[in-house]
């Protein structure tokens, strides 16, 4: 390439030229040539041309629910090792690029491998703002040590306090959850946004198939903590009134002596609680309630820790059913016990992902009202209209 450049005012008052050499610019070899008189493309264009895409990765904490949600949205997840070293350090290695993407990491803190499965989000976050991806969102539909919220007594931690600094300091871009154990732990997160996500609405949708007349239904809150949640299911019911149990605990799964506040007689008493570990409290509560004269308890749950002799004392107990829902993996539980029932959160937690990426409000999931009572077990809640709506 050759060009001719003219100089005014040169010596002698005339015009001196000079040619001057200008070299090809080639992408590699065999590449198209690129016009250097040509507007370069701006970062708008760009991103339309390659697309913003949602990739989503799933950890080990609930590979299924991962599945699930990767089929409500029809978004394939991504291919990653996630192993073990021979000395038991997490090995990660995400096989495809995700630079630009906007990426959400489906990962539980379930037991009974609760700290490998934190560890794990956390390098998992780690790896993809490392890879430079353009958002990271954890969907941690079980936040552990979320009993932990508070000092009871001196010199012990605030786990969960210490948890939110933990994943903080890998900087994700978003945090969401599910039925957190104390609605405050949002407040020890400090630069990130997190959204606790109600599972209510799916486990209406169950209950709502056993046709409980209204002016016979009960709600119980089996603590003053969760009052609130009780009240909220018992308005999407309509039942007749909320009835808490207050219990003196002399430690952790150890309660010493129960009363129910409120009158339960010759009623259907259902249970709503965010999670049941032990299942020790849950039954002792079931038995009082039909002492003083309930005719059917059931129980909803969110989060189905089951440890220990859960499942043997959920069967031995007079309770009709509980119902839970797939925030942990509940596929072993349910070949140990008959009463328990599994709902999904994929459609809940697919939905908010797919609200998340095209940034509109996730309001229409805290205060959706179900409507209709001939749904069939693990179908999508009302405020989706078909899985078509899902492509992204």
């Amino acid at each position: 390439f050759f060009c001719k450049l003219k100089l005014k005012g040169g010596f002698g008052g005339g015009g001196d030229s000079i040619e001057v050499m200008a070299a090809p610019l080639y992408h590699s070899e065999g590449a198209e040539l690129i016009d250097p008189t040509a507007p370069s493309p701006s970062l708008r264009s760009i991103r339309q041309k390659q697309g913003y895409h949602v990739r989503l990765i799933g950890g080990n904490g609930n590979p299924q629910l991962a599945e699930d949600i990767s089929r409500w949205l029809g978004v394939p997840l991504e291919e990653a090792d996630i192993k073990r070293f021979s000395d038991g350090e997490i090995n990660i290695h995400i096989h495809e690029n995700v630079r630009g993407a906007d990426v959400f990491i489906i990962q539980p803190m379930s037991p009974p491998n609760v700290n490998d499965n934190l560890m794990e989000l956390l390098l998992l976050i780690h790896t993809l703002r490392l890879s430079s991806a353009k958002r990271v969102t954890a969907i941690c539909p079980y936040y552990g040590y979320g009993r932990q919220d508070r000092k009871v007594k001196p010199r012990v931690p605030i786990s969960a306090s210490a948890v939110a600094q933990l994943m903080e300091a890998m900087c994700p871009s978003r945090v969401v959850t599910v039925d957190l154990h104390c609605g405050q732990i949002q407040g020890f997160f400090h630069k990130t946004p997190v959204d606790n996500l109600f599972a209510e609405n799916e486990i209406i949708l169950h209950l709502s198939q056993h046709n409980f007349p209204p002016e016979e239904l009960v709600i119980v809150s089996p603590d003053a903590g969760g009052v609130g949640r009780a009240n909220r299911v018992a308005d999407k019911m309509g039942a007749r009134n909320v009835v808490t149990i207050l219990k003196r605990r002399l430690e952790a799964n150890k309660v010493d002596s129960m009363q129910v506040v409120g009158d339960v007689k010759d009623v259907i008493c259902v249970i709503v609680d965010d999670m049941i570990d032990t299942g020790g409290t849950l039954c002792k509560a079931a038995a009082l309630l039909k002492e003083k004269g309930a005719t059917q308890v059931y129980a909803i749950a969110t989060h189905g820790l089951f440890s220990g002799p859960a499942m043997q004392r959920i069967s031995d107990s007079c309770m009709e059913e509980v119902c839970v829902t797939d925030s942990l993996p509940q596929q072993h539980n349910l070949e140990k016990c008959s009463k328990l029932k599994v709902i999904t959160l994929a459609p809940l937690l697919a939905e908010a992902i797919r609200r998340l990426h095209s940034e509109q409000s996730l309001s229409g999931l805290f205060h959706q009202k179900p409507e209709g009572s001939q749904t069939q077990l693990l179908s999508p809640p009302p405020y989706i209209s078909k899985k078509d709506d899902f492509q992204l």
